[in-house]
């Protein structure tokens, strides 16, 4: 079982940045694959990135290379998507999600977070 927990969601400006960080808890928690999803008002829940447990893995969607940045500290069981250049189109809430496996599907994901709101200002 693994419960996961985000935070560092806010208000910003276009162009400016956020980091958002999720901490996982569970014994097992640094084995599973870490991944971001977003899902802006009346849209499905879309695939943001993902890192494997060990890092040899690592997913973009295409809206976001070059803009996000996701890591890990498997010490501290804890996630991390830097976010610059931010776009009004970023808006969103933004969930934290883990499974064993890697992927871009959230149906694949077991396990996810309550979410926290990111909101781009233009």
């Amino acid at each position: 079982q693994v419960q996961l927990v985000e935070s560092g969601g806010g208000l910003v400006q276009a162009g400016g940045s956020l980091r958002l960080s999720c901490t996982a808890s569970g014994r097992t928690a640094w084995r599973y694959t870490m991944a971001w999803f977003r899902q802006a008002p009346g849209k499905e829940r879309e695939f943001v990135a993902a890192r494997s447990w060990n890092g040899g893995s690592t997913y973009y969607a295409d809206s976001v290379k070059g803009r996000f940045t996701i890591s890990r500290d498997n010490a501290k069981n804890t996630v991390y998507l830097q976010m610059n250049s931010l776009k009004p189109e970023d808006t969103a809430v933004y969930y934290c999600a883990a499974d064993k496996r890697v992927g871009d599907s959230a149906r694949m994901y077991d396990y996810w977070g309550q979410g926290t709101q990111v909101t781009v200002s233009s």
